[in-house]
C-alpha cells in the first residue's frame, strides 16, 4: 500500500470575512465557517487519496473567539490518520486582523473523508506516516477518536472500542 506524510497533503486555505458572510454583530457565521472548514478538509483528502472523496463526520467544533467583519481567516488542515478508505482531517483555525497586527486561533475540529470510486463505493487510501513527534501524537490519538465517533454513531459497540477502555483501565 502507498504511503505519504501529512505535509504531503496539507492544505492551507484563506479567505476574508466580507459582509455578506457575517451576522449582525458582524461576526463570522458558525455555518459559513464550517463550509469553508469543510471545503480545506476535503481537499487535503482528495490530495491525501487522489479520489473522489465525502464527509462521513465533523466532531465537535467549538467557536473560542469570534472572527470579526474584515479578519482573514486561514485554515491549515493535514491528515492525522487513514484507515481502510476513512481519513482524519484535522483543522486549525485562524483570524487575523491585519490593520492592527493581531492573529488568534478561533478553533479547530476534526473532519472525517471517505475515499470513494465513481459509483460511491468506499476505496482504500494510503498509510500516513508520521514524521515528528506532533504528527505521532495525532495519528496515535486517531484511533481513539475514531472509536469514539463509531460508538456515538451507534457503529460500534462501547465495549469492542478497546483503545478508549484502555483510557480508563
Amino acid at each position: 500500500m502507498k504511503t505519504k506524510t501529512p505535509k504531503e497533503s496539507e492544505t492551507i486555505m484563506t479567505e476574508l470575512v466580507l459582509p455578506n458572510d457575517t451576522n449582525t454583530l458582524n461576526n463570522l457565521m458558525g455555518g459559513r465557517l464550517l463550509h469553508l472548514m469543510d471545503i480545506a478538509a476535503a481537499i487535503t483528502a482528495q490530495k491525501h487519496s487522489n479520489r473522489i472523496v465525502v464527509t462521513a463526520s465533523v466532531d465537535n467544533v467549538s467557536f473560542k473567539e469570534p472572527i470579526k467583519l474584515g479578519d482573514v481567516v486561514t485554515i491549515k488542515a493535514n491528515v492525522t490518520r487513514s484507515f481502510n478508505s476513512s481519513m482524519e482531517i484535522r483543522l486549525d483555525v485562524w483570524a487575523e486582523n491585519i490593520p492592527s497586527a493581531t492573529k488568534y486561533k478561533s478553533n479547530e475540529a476534526f473532519y472525517t473523508f471517505v475515499a470513494v470510486d465513481q459509483t460511491g463505493r468506499p476505496i482504500p487510501v494510503p498509510i500516513v506516516v508520521p514524521e515528528n513527534e506532533e504528527e505521532q501524537k495525532l495519528f496515535d490519538g486517531a484511533l481513539r477518536r475514531r472509536q469514539l465517533r463509531l460508538v456515538l454513531g451507534g457503529k460500534m459497540l462501547p465495549n469492542d472500542a478497546t483503545e478508549l477502555k484502555a483510557l480508563f483501565s
